[in-house]
């Protein structure tokens, strides 16, 4: 198993490298040069495995001779141990919705879906270390992160007190839950280091490419990445998918609808990977707030940025993103498969590159009729503002057996719900919407859609034990101005 980069100056990288780099030299993301295939018999084989099982083999097919299968299986025992239920993303009914279920994938040490991937990349990270250090001592890696709220702290906590790794985590200052910053900045391990950037997420994002754009200085700290620009992340994410799946035939033998809350499109994007290697998902549904640039893709071609407005602070803030820095890898597909004669991989990178400079210098593209076409056959999409996700919380909270959504599945349930005819013509599908975190990491959000419906909530009640008392824990945060030099200037008075 190699992998290329999307935008087709680097080929034939092996799966440690990649997981160790992250971001391609050339700027690009890694994706598999081919992508495997699945067993035959998956679909009777594997339908009682656990969980970690299930990881384990879908992992397997993708880490070349990099890992065995017991280390495969060694490294997701220990990733997924440390989740609160054995299911680890467990499918649960939402009354208030026909045909309608939530797949909850909070269950990790910060409840967020993030967990998921990051458990297993703090792993991967420390025994790729371990290895490289027994054969010659000195290996170390420097992860340089940007979070609009769960990336930060599920990577923090996959990350502590890991040997031969520093993590430093950038979040736009004052665009973050109060739990989410609480859980990212009271962890005081001696290599995690949080950075509150006076900008946006779209900044800190920014930040850390431009790190990485230079050579010498991603040389000399070894520079990780921890975003969902690291393949591991995707990877990972992938097997919910097929657990899913697996869940849903034993209770209802329907084919699936995945409607996934979008921000950067990396949870959707596993997704996508999962329905190529085979998973009979009947449609995958990209589900945004106000920050809306792939909804709006989805409806007219166009890769646009909203430049006019900027990033609109919103009641899910880890989708408020302008531009969505995994979308590059599914372009490449449309490129290589529709843009390109031939289908050749190297002008697909090409055509990628193209893309990405018209982005940046000019704020848009656009791709062909074709394109477009085959984009809308994979995904359909949906937008929710604010008041539509406060009345989806308050509505599915009312209905018996009440639900509390946070307020990124609302958006979610919101748009299964305008969706609901066109899937229904689907034929025997059930609609499962990817549960992002737990409703208590935003509960201002949460309790005023409850209040605004005149009804109470004992916020207490389910609140999980790890997060009482969150936010009366010492901090240690550096602030620091929307600057790539500021930030570097940062690692290097920290680490020498």
């Amino acid at each position: 198993m190699k992998y290329r980069s999307t935008r087709g100056q680097v080929s034939g990288q092996s799966f440690e490298s990649v997981v160790l780099e992250g971001l391609a030299p050339d700027g690009g993301l890694y994706i598999p040069e081919q992508l495997p295939s699945l067993p035959a018999d998956w679909q009777t084989a594997w339908a009682q495995l656990t969980f970690p099982e299930l990881a384990t083999e879908l992992i397997a097919l993708f880490v070349g001779d990099d890992l065995t299968h017991d280390e495969v299986s060694q490294l997701v025992r220990k990733s997924y141990s440390t989740f609160s239920t054995a299911d680890v993303t467990p499918l649960v009914p939402l009354a208030a919705q026909a045909d309608t279920h939530v797949l909850e994938l909070f269950h990790g040490p910060t409840f967020a879906f993030k967990d998921v991937a990051l458990q297993f990349l703090g792993n991967l990270f420390e025994f790729f270390l371990a290895r490289r250090n027994a054969r010659e001592p000195g290996h170390r890696i420097t992860v340089v992160g940007a979070t609009s709220g769960d990336t930060g702290s599920a990577a923090i906590y996959g990350l502590r007190g890991k040997q031969n790794v520093d993590v430093f985590i950038l979040h736009p200052r004052g665009r973050v839950s109060a739990v989410q910053e609480a859980q990212m900045t009271t962890v005081l391990d001696a290599n995690v280091h949080n950075v509150a950037v006076a900008g946006t997420f779209d900044d800190c994002q920014d930040i850390v490419k431009q790190l990485f754009g230079r050579a010498e200085f991603r040389r000399k700290y070894a520079l990780a990445a921890v975003n969902s620009i690291n393949w591991a992340r995707i990877l990972a994410q992938i097997t919910y998918y097929f657990s899913a799946y697996f869940a849903l035939q034993r209770q209802h033998g329907a084919r699936p609808v995945f409607v996934v809350p979008s921000g950067n499109f990396g949870d959707v994007l596993a997704g996508y990977y999962a329905q190529q290697l085979g998973l009979p998902a009947a449609k995958l549904v990209v589900a945004t707030n106000a920050n809306d640039i792939l909804d709006r893709f989805l409806r007219t071609g166009e890769y646009r940025k909203d430049s006019a407005h900027g990033v609109v602070a919103t009641a899910s803030p880890a989708m408020d993103i302008l531009v969505s820095s995994n979308f590059e890898r599914f372009l490449w597909y449309l490129a290589r498969d529709h843009e390109v004669p031939g289908g050749d991989a190297d002008a697909a990178g090409a055509c990628v590159q193209r893309w990405m400079d018209a982005l940046r210098t000019e704020g848009a593209f656009s791709v062909s009729p074709a394109a477009l076409a085959a984009a809308r056959a994979v995904f359909w999409s949906g937008r929710c503002d604010d008041a539509q996700t406060r009345a989806t919380i308050a509505r599915c909270y009312a209905h018996e057996p009440a639900y509390l959504l946070d307020p990124h599945t609302a958006v979610g349930v919101h748009v299964a719900q305008a969706l609901a005819p066109q899937i229904r013509a689907l034929g025997d599908v059930r609609t499962v919407c990817l549960s992002t975190a737990h409703p208590a990491k935003f509960s201002d959000a949460v309790l005023e859609a409850v209040h605004d419906s005149g009804r109470e909530l004992d916020f207490g009640a389910i609140l999980p034990p790890p997060l009482v008392g969150l936010l009366e824990l010492p901090r240690r945060c550096y602030e620091c101005s929307n600057s790539a030099d500021a930030v570097a200037q940062h690692i290097v008075d920290q680490l020498g």
